[in-house]
């Protein structure tokens, strides 16, 4: 079966940064767009990123300006730069497929903590 695997979590202090990443483990089709959600504890998943086939990007208000998303079109990779953290910004970061019209994938997601 094939997975998003995400990497690049872990624990950083306020205004540093951190790259996340998310590799499929067998190709994936009818991938319409890539995208990088995030969940704090209480809340709901919301959007940070996100980057659709033809290479447009949306972004969170929240991260606007900071976090850039980008992909690797050879590899499928794709890549979350995140500058300038927050401790808000401390949650699960999950990589999404999205993909039409076959369901889309999760992946398990990886953990950015933020210290102040």
């Amino acid at each position: 079966q094939v997975q998003l695997v995400e990497s690049g979590g872990g624990l950083v202090q306020a205004g540093g940064s951190l790259r996340l990443s998310c590799a499929s483990t067998a190709h994936l089709r009818s991938v319409v767009a890539m995208g990088w959600y995030r969940q704090a504890p209480g809340n709901q998943r919301e959007l940070v990123a996100r980057i659709d086939s033809g290479g447009r990007q949306d972004y969170g208000d929240s991260v606007k300006g900071r976090f850039t998303i980008s992909r690797d079109t050879a590899t499928g990779t794709v890549y979350l730069q995140m500058n300038s953290l927050k401790p808000e910004d401390t949650a699960v970061y999950f990589c999404k497929a999205h993909r039409a019209p076959l369901p889309d994938y999760w992946g398990q997601g990886t953990q950015v903590t933020v210290s102040s």
